[in-house]
Formats: structure tokens, C-alpha cells, sequence
């Protein structure tokens, strides 16, 4: 897709891996199994970071990157 022009981003727990293989924007998730999500939190806190993780992800579509970069989920407001 990025090679079409149209920019892709990855939410993952495996960075390394996502840096290995040329992904550009890399959105770090928060496990393995649960990339968007914290099973950790309260069902209202979890919301709010599923929230976080997926306006991370939009932020990363609209940065101009020409390398593999990593955008980390922002803190709770």
C-alpha cells in the first residue's frame, strides 16, 4: 500500500519483528494477544485506551516517515 502512496500502520506488541520486515509506522500494542486492548483495566479505563490506541494509529497515517518508526500510545488525559 505505502508503495501506492497510500500510508498503512501496524498496531503490535512485536516491534522488532515489524521493524525487521520494513513496516514504516509501527503502533506499539499493548500484548500479543491483545494488541488494542488492556484486560488489565476496568471496562471504562480500557475503553478510553482502545480509544488512545486507535487515534495513535491515525496520527501515524498522517506523519510523513521514510524509515520504520514506532509511535508509542499517548498517556491517559
Amino acid at each position: 500500500m505505502e508503495n501506492q502512496g497510500i500510508p498503512a500502520a501496524l498496531v503490535t506488541a512485536l516491534v522488532p519483528l515489524a521493524e525487521s520486515v520494513g513496516v514504516l509506522r509501527i503502533v506499539q500494542g499493548k500484548a500479543v494477544t491483545h494488541p488494542f486492548g488492556d484486560p488489565e483495566l476496568d471496562v471504562a479505563d480500557e475503553l478510553e485506551y482502545r480509544r488512545r490506541v486507535v487515534e495513535t494509529a491515525i496520527s501515524a497515517l498522517e506523519a510523513e516517515v521514510s524509515e520504520p518508526t514506532v509511535f508509542d500510545v499517548v498517556a491517559s488525559r
